[in-house]
């Protein structure tokens, strides 16, 4: 093989990597490890209307974004959190409150708020994704 090929092929090689290493992490296992007592996680499929409607507390996981992504409850309240995409995302308080694991398509996480505050949340697959639950008593 002569030079220019060899350039040309370690380049495709490295050009396919930067790509498959990022979406590497879209493709969760389902675990839920680290669930606590107050803590639920079930695969099964997502309460949403076509239009991406949610009832009452839930909240949709769908194309990156949380919806809605700022809720208001009272003290003793559950909010779920349904995946709606295709791959697995996950609900993770900045301060550690609550931590879902992978949650995979399809499948559901929900925390009861026992104590008043603001939660600020993400995903830590795909921080870009934020959220916040404001309890009030």
């Amino acid at each position: 093989m002569n030079r220019n090929k060899m350039i040309m092929y370690v380049l495709l090689v490295m050009a396919l990597l930067i790509i498959a290493l990022p979406l590497a992490g879209c493709a969760g296992s389902g675990s839920t490890a680290g669930t606590t007592a107050k803590e639920t996680t079930a695969a099964t499929a997502a309460a949403t209307t076509a239009g991406g409607a949610v009832a009452k507390n839930e909240i949709s996981i769908k194309g990156n974004a949380f919806n809605p992504d700022n809720l208001s409850i009272k003290v003793g309240d559950t909010v779920t959190w349904i995946n709606n995409d295709s791959y697995a995302h996950t609900v993770k308080a900045k301060t550690g409150e609550f931590d879902s694991g992978n949650i995979a398509s399809g499948g559901k996480f929900s925390f009861t708020f026992s104590k008043e505050g603001t939660y600020d949340y993400i995903c830590a697959i795909h921080t870009s994704m934020t959220g916040k639950i404001v309890v009030t008593k």
